[in-house]
């Protein structure tokens, strides 16, 4: 009640506040709302800094900025993180509307977001992002292109790119082509990586391994080796778009289509062999060593998109979106060429592939309302998504997703202050079905409910040299369909995953606010930020006590259940028998923290050099005390860059301390420094085009590194040594 009554309040005060005050000329504040200033915790990065960088995963590109971090899984995936916020939290935008991929069905799944030849990558919170998703705690991410132009294009350009990276022996060729032909503004780009094994320094790897004949009460022993790579961390994609549009005084209209393949190695997968077979057969897990698994994903958008201008005295315009999609991500098992059964041995078990696949249509629309005394917008949105997961490691059965969003945002400039304001309404129902594994009864379930959430933020300038914004959100999620119908094992987690579909939705109430200081030469940043989320829920390891006393309740009622079917350290035998037991479940948590950043910009020869320290730090506690699991640590990032005329020189030194604040089945995670360098220079081609060449260094002490967030860090450290080249020529 106390959220609802809060809502009520500030919405009533706001409302007479800007009644009372006089009509002033607009300035809105989030970029997703056509705009051109920000206060809310926001970063836009320009396309530039994407396209002259590595090639690498959406969230390795957005790992450097502060209070984002990543989940990774090898050199293909990587889940972006919004100060401890990740999975269904984050929501993974493409133009505005959310990228309907698989990647909240796995850890192991990448997000399929081609990022060739972007315009900008949008990093929000606060209220403008309550206009695009519901349940966006952390916030959103939303990779911007003009593949459905709004404007015309001025002129005709052709982007020709190569690259060589030499940690995986990887290259990627991309084009892209924009212009106007006969009044319609045509966009079409094609780009193709090929990566291989990445490089680790020696001894980065490590493997746990338990034997109970001998070490039954130690648990577990651990040993390194001295690999040099990480096998089946290969990565191969291939991505092409189209776009056409048509752009008139009446507004425009346009349509996309975008299609991703994709092939990547999955470097880590459990077993579920029992634990008396590593006897029995010693060189199992040498011949699963020789296994190649991987996963292959084929997606094929098309997307509708345009404004129409009203000029009325209500609705200024109307700015609609449509979009299908088709993905579907398939892991599968292969033996390494060369690999034979080996006669008089067990035949080695047979796997057939595993498909994961989503359909989804989704359509919307912004109606703009301004007016001269403010900037206000009401969206409609619907969503129709099938999840489902078919094959021999299936752990869900299908799902669907239907929602429906009304939402409102608005901003004002005022004399004291300037104010943005968003709200939404979803109704969601989620329908899928649990079967149970001993008796093979289903039991179907649908989750019909409803989401509240709203936002306010509140800037002033406080100087001439000092800038404060206060922001509020309350935002409710509801559970997703894997947290609800979740039901088996998952190998690339190595464990035995259970939902709840009695789980309660989620309500984040943040408070954050943030500084900004400029002074000539002299910068500076402080944001500072409490997040308390009311039955967060998470995917919690069970130790033995637990999985002795709580975890298995549901056999009781019969007696073979307990004496048989579990062994005195929680696993099962049900073929399971490697996996950790893993449930999800909620408990009130509290996340705290801060970004900082200050820094001087000085003229040094004929250029600009700028010196930067940047600081971020998240924690997160239940509210029990014990911590929350996965949580990044504190990170220092120092940054050096030079400017001069057509050359850039960029170095930064990421120094990531060691995590002690670890969660349930979780290790200390060490601390490492990454010191990475890009230097591009930009050189004019007889007034013809230009051409932009870029030298990158990543890792350059080869550090070993692992990131606490991955769920396989000790197996799959992050890559060693790096360098490279890229050439971008455009004309």
């Amino acid at each position: 009640m106390n959220k609802y009554l809060f809502s009520l309040l500030t919405f009533s005060v706001l409302t007479n506040v800007l009644l009372a005050q006089e009509m002033e000329e607009v300035v809105v504040t989030s970029s997703l709302v056509d705009t051109s200033e920000t206060t809310n915790p926001l970063y836009v990065i320009d396309g530039d800094e994407i396209n002259d960088d590595v090639t690498t995963s959406l969230g390795d590109a957005v790992d450097s900025y502060l209070g984002v971090s990543i989940a990774d899984y090898g050199s293909a995936v990587g889940q972006p993180i919004i100060r401890g916020m990740s999975g269904p939290r984050v929501k993974i935008l493409k133009n505005g509307m959310v990228n309907r991929d698989v990647s909240g069905l796995g850890a192991d799944h990448l997000n399929d977001v081609d990022l060739n030849s972007i315009e900008q990558i949008e990093i929000v919170k606060g209220p403008s992002s309550l206009l695009y998703a519901n349940g966006t705690i952390g916030g959103i991410i939303n990779v911007v292109d003009d593949c459905v132009a709004p404007n015309n294009f001025d002129k005709p350009e052709f982007l020709v790119a190569l690259e060589n990276q030499s940690v995986n022996n990887g290259d990627t060729k991309a084009v892209n082509y924009k212009n106007n032909i006969n009044g319609f503004n045509v966009n079409v780009g094609y780009k193709e990586s090929k990566f291989g094994n990445f490089d680790v320094p020696n001894g980065a790897v490590i493997h746990e391994e338990e034997d109970h004949d001998e070490h039954e009460e130690e648990g577990h022993d651990e040993h390194e080796e001295n690999l040099g790579y990480i096998n089946n961390s290969d990565y191969a994609v291939e991505a092409a778009k189209f776009g056409i549009s048509k752009v008139g005084d009446w507004g425009y209209f346009g349509f996309s289509l975008d299609s991703l393949q994709s092939v990547y190695g999955i470097p880590f997968h459990g077993e579920e062999h029992e634990e008396e077979g590593h006897d029995e057969h010693g060189d199992e897990e040498e011949e699963h060593e020789e296994e190649r698994i991987f996963s292959t994903t084929d997606s094929e958008s098309f997307t509708i998109k345009g404004l129409y201008n009203l000029n009325g005295n209500t609705i200024n315009s109307i700015s609609y979106t449509f979009r299908d999609t088709d993905y579907s991500l398939t892991e599968a098992h292969a033996e390494e060429e060369g690999h034979d059964e080996h006669e008089g041995e067990e035949e080695h078990e047979e796997h057939a592939p595993t498909v994961f696949s989503n359909n989804a249509t989704e359509y919307g629309a912004i109606f703009d309302i301004s007016n001269d005394n403010m900037t206000q917008k009401v969206v409609f949105n619907f969503v129709d998504e099938d999840s489902s997961i078919v094959g021999e490691e299936a752990f869900m059965n299908p799902a669907n997703n239907e929602e429906f969003t009304l939402g409102y945002y608005m901003s004002k400039d005022l004399e004291a202050f300037k104010v943005d304001f968003g709200m939404r309404l979803d109704q969601i129902d989620r329908t899928g079905s649990v079967t149970d594994e001993d008796h093979g009864d289903v039991d179907y379930y649908s989750i019909d409910d409803s989401t509240n959430s709203f936002a306010v933020s509140l800037g002033r300038e406080l100087t001439d040299t000092v800038n404060m914004n206060i922001g509020y959100a309350s935002v409710e999620r509801l559970p997703s369909v894997i947290e609800l119908f979740m039901n088996g094992p998952h190998m690339a987690t190595g464990r035995l995953e259970t939902g709840n579909p009695n789980l309660k939705s989620e309500t984040s109430d943040n408070f954050d606010i943030t500084f900004n200081y400029e002074n000539g030469e002299y910068y500076g940043y402080a944001s500072f930020y409490v997040n308390d989320v009311d039955n967060y829920i998470t995917l919690m390891d069970e130790d033995e006590d637990h999985a002795e006393e709580e975890g298995h309740d549901d056999h009781d009622e019969d007696e073979h259940h307990d004496d048989d079917d579990h062994d005195s350290d929680g696993h099962d035998d049900h073929g399971h028998g490697n996996l950790i037991h893993a449930d999800y479940v909620q408990e009130d948590a509290e996340f705290d923290g801060y970004e900082i950043e200050f820094g001087r910009t000085m003229s040094l020869a004929t250029g600009e050099l700028t010196l930067s320290f940047g600081r971020d730090v998240v924690n997160a506690k239940f509210a029990d005390g014990h911590n929350v699991p996965r949580i990044n640590p504190a990170r220092n990032v120092y940054s050096l860059v030079y400017e001069q005329d057509n050359t850039i020189f960029k170095l930064s030194m990421k120094d990531v301390e060691k995590q002690n604040d670890f969660g349930e089945g979780e290790t200390a995670s060490e601390a490492y420094q990454m010191l990475d360098m890009r230097l591009t220079k930009r050189f004019n081609i007889n007034n013809a085009g230009d051409l932009k060449v870029t030298l990158f260094g990543r890792n350059l002490l080869d550090e070993v590194a692992r990131n606490h967030a991955s769920f396989v860090k000790n197996e799959v450290p992050l890559p060693g040594r790096n360098y490279g080249i890229k050439f971008n020529f455009s004309y």
